[in-house]
């Protein structure tokens, strides 16, 4: 835990004018050189396989093999149900609760604020996402760069800074300008606003010609276009030549075939986000526009979210992406949403999985190394006590983590 407030501390002061210029950072822990064999009995490939008795074996934080001897540091999985480490597309590490118990905001003092990220990305991790999108703040950069360059323990991290939002006067030359900017910043992907929050009527806020300038610059400039849309935006966003639509609630079923003939990447959520703001909505109510009457849409309108999943979940083609949305009050807790795309989108458990490791992996364009147990792959796996085919709800019982061939969590043979 000291390590953890120690980047934390670097994380709250790397931009203050005091901050020793040329003091060299703490260097991230390398995964050992290897090997380290896995043992397992089933595993999930991440691409819809299983693999029965396999040894998996891994050196400088990559899988080299599956079918390893039995030799040097031996960690036996085989009572476990073993897979790639999941990635959730969709998620908010700089939302958490301060001190107070209310939503964070802009007024915390940096360091609480890096404390809450710390343990935002820890809990994320512990749950067995090794791999996250966190899209929507500044100050998720040092937090990505800490876990990367710095060992804050934490999942891999891409993030979209600051998302996109504007009205509809800002000039094609101002779009094309914002996102270059984001790109200058550092960001991984570019989330832009299509519609208002579903909190204050999920409106539409950009023109289809304002949306494909944003999407064409974002991919002129080497990222990938995240859009929040609700209703008609959704077929917006597809015509407009977007890669990944967040939410799609309210759209109909000839919008939302728009969109998966076009190849977007849907995402959907019915297991976590909304629920946690119910669940905590006194935390959360009197900041921005979390009101009485926003928490009442969303629960009201929570069977809407059902039923575009149920619908894209049996659309052919469609690629139904994981994607949570966690904001305070839902890090560790990601795995709902599995639960709830089985319940409420009625896909498989197979089929669910699949979301958060090939799907996933794919919607990075990150899928020739993510997502997958095969050779040259990173060695991000994970074991979950039980087998999630047969009960989803073994999603929650994650007991063995490992990212980037190091070992985070290790609950021990039972």
């Amino acid at each position: 835990m000291l390590r953890i407030f120690l980047v934390a501390l670097h994380i709250a002061t790397v931009a203050s004018p005091s901050y020793a210029a040329g003091v060299a950072p703490i260097p991230a822990p390398l995964p050992p050189s290897g090997p380290v064999v896995i043992l397992t009995g089933q595993a999930l490939d991440g691409h819809g396989g299983i693999l029965e008795n396999a040894r998996i074996s891994v050196a400088g934080g990559k899988i080299t093999s599956l079918s390893a001897a039995s030799d040097g540091q031996v960690i036996d999985l085989s009572e476990y149900t073993v897979m790639p480490g999941w990635i959730d597309t969709h998620v908010h590490l700089s939302s958490y609760f301060n001190k107070k118990g209310r939503i964070a905001t802009t007024d915390d003092p940096p360091m609480e604020a890096a404390l809450g990220m710390a343990a935002a990305a820890w809990d994320t991790l512990m749950a067995g996402f090794t791999t996250v999108q966190t899209v929507g703040e500044l100050t998720e950069r040092p937090l990505r760069d800490a876990i990367r360059d710095r060992g804050l323990p934490g999942p891999r991290v891409l993030t979209s800074l600051d998302w996109i939002e504007v009205d509809p006067e800002t000039s094609p030359d101002e779009l094309q300008a914002i996102v270059r900017e984001r790109k200058s910043q550092g960001a991984d992907l570019v989330k832009i606003r299509a519609s208002s929050s579903q909190r204050v009527g999920a409106k539409p806020i950009l023109t289809e010609a304002q949306l494909r300038i944003l999407c064409d610059e974002v991919r002129a400039v080497g990222l990938r276009p995240m859009v929040h849309a609700y209703r008609s935006q959704v077929a917006t966003a597809a015509r407009a030549g977007c890669h990944q639509i967040e939410h799609a609630t309210y759209a109909t079923e000839k919008e939302l075939r728009v969109a998966v003939d076009a190849g977007l990447f849907i995402s959907p959520q019915v297991g976590l986000v909304v629920q946690n703001y119910i669940e905590n909505q006194d935390r959360y109510l009197g900041e921005g526009n979390y009101t009485v009457e926003g928490m009442q849409t969303m629960e009201r309108d929570m069977h809407y979210d059902f039923e575009i999943c149920k619908l894209a979940a049996h659309l052919a083609n469609a690629k139904l992406v994981f994607s949570t949305d966690a904001t305070a009050g839902a890090h560790g807790k990601n795995a709902e949403e599995f639960i709830g795309r089985v319940k409420y989108c009625e896909q498989s458990p197979a089929a669910a999985l699949l979301s958060a490791h090939k799907v996933a992996a794919e919607s990075l364009e990150m899928d020739d190394e993510l997502g997958r147990l095969a050779p040259g792959y990173q060695a991000d796996i994970i074991a979950l006590d039980g087998n999630p085919l047969e009960d989803i709800t073994a999603v929650r019982r994650v007991v063995f983590v490992m990212r980037g061939g190091i070992v985070y969590k290790w609950s021990g043979v039972r």
